[in-house]
């Protein structure tokens, strides 16, 4: 008796929801890679409604966790990750590596 084939799921710890789904805004705000305006882009959500939305469903721990987070790294904010970029770029020099 043959088996069946069947290709693996690969599981993940937290798998991306789908788009229309309103946990997609909250999984995206947690997302380090995603900024918002890639949120806004997708959704049409602004970066204050996106607080919004994270102070109303979080608990308030976790709330100040992803606030002190999102204030803290620069990568969220696409203006303020180029200019971080370009000074990290500045300050290494070819010859420093060569």
């Amino acid at each position: 008796m043959k088996k069946k084939g069947h290709t693996p799921i690969t599981r993940v710890k937290n798998p991306e929801p789908n788009i229309e789904d309103p946990d997609w805004i909250i999984w995206a705000a947690w997302a380090d890679r995603i900024t918002f305006e890639d949120i806004k882009k997708k959704t049409g959500k602004t970066e204050s409604e996106v607080i919004k939305i994270m102070r109303n469903t979080l608990k308030p721990s976790s709330f100040r966790l992803w606030r002190k987070r999102v204030h803290e790294k620069s990568i969220k904010h696409k203006k303020k990750f180029e200019y971080s970029r370009k000074q990290m770029t500045s300050k290494i020099k070819k010859k420093d590596y060569l």
